[in-house]
């Protein structure tokens, strides 16, 4: 026998008010890895003359593993799981002294070293640190000058065209698909321990990285106690792109890669 129906009252009446059945596709996951190979590696590459910091090597460690789990790498439209032309993976960068965010795709980052991916990134969020970046200087123009009311729809336009139509839109500064396969971002630098980057509708990319602080941290080795410098990685992920077995796939590759990134890289000068 079915039991009657009852008024919501108190809590749950105001909380069914406030909010509408979730529909956000959004899952979050967090790892904590050694980050001594890391460390290492970018110590070498340094003494090398290479200013390569730990969210290039966790970029380049995305693009290892979308390239061992390609099924990832795709854009999903009308049910149909599209293939990316390459593997792109998108840094946000702070810009005007922090005040702002913009950032940089790096084209086919899987078969760059991070070495290059470093170069590229430095040269270019560098121009646009010091505003001579005429693409971003032009988008910027147009977006402070629109009125609020019409950015919304100006945005859905834009997207439209570069993600479902794939088009180049020099007029506008705006290529196709600007935010690539997946993206990373990092609040480590700002002395943030971790946190969560919400996954926007406009990006269509599967997962989102953010890179936290690396702090010591008391970790269970070989069954012993030890302080270790611990990397804290967490990701929003596109529920619709992924299941657990895939995500699990990706996990192994991505922490393979950070694990022992000379592995993966060409050799450094000692």
């Amino acid at each position: 026998m079915s039991r009657p129906s009852t008024r919501l009252t108190g809590w749950r009446r105001i909380a069914s008010a406030m909010w509408r059945a979730p529909e956000d596709p959004q899952i979050f996951g967090t790892l904590e890895l050694d980050a001594g190979p890391a460390l290492a590696f970018l110590a070498r590459a340094r003494r090398a003359g290479h200013h390569v910091t730990v969210t290039h090597l966790v970029g380049r460690a995305i693009a290892h593993a979308l390239r061992d789990v390609p099924e990832l790498n795709v854009r999903i439209r009308h049910g149909r799981a599209r293939p990316r032309r390459s593997i792109d993976v998108f840094f946000i960068t702070s810009v005007a002294e922090g005040n702002d965010l913009s950032g940089v795709v790096i084209l086919g980052a899987d078969a760059k070293p991070a070495t290059a991916i470093a170069s590229e990134l430095i040269e270019r969020s560098g121009a646009m640190k010091r505003g001579n970046d005429r693409e971003l200087a032009q988008t910027k123009r147009l977006l402070d000058r629109m009125p609020w009311w019409l950015l919304r729809g100006a945005l859905k336009v834009t997207a439209f065209l570069t993600q479902e139509l794939e088009l180049d839109l020099p007029a506008l500064s705006l290529r196709r698909a600007p935010f690539g396969s997946a993206m990373v971002t990092s609040v480590g630098m700002f002395g943030l321990p971790s946190g969560f980057a919400p996954l926007a509708w406009m990006y269509d990319v599967p997962l989102l990285v953010l890179v936290g602080e690396i702090t010591p941290r008391p970790v269970v080795v070989d069954g012993r106690v030890e302080v270790r410098d611990m990397l804290a990685v967490t990701a929003t992920i596109d529920h619709r792109y992924v299941d657990g077995w895939q995500v699990s796939r990706l996990m192994k590759a991505f922490r393979s890669y950070l694990a022992a990134p000379e592995q993966f890289e060409p050799p450094l000068p000692s």
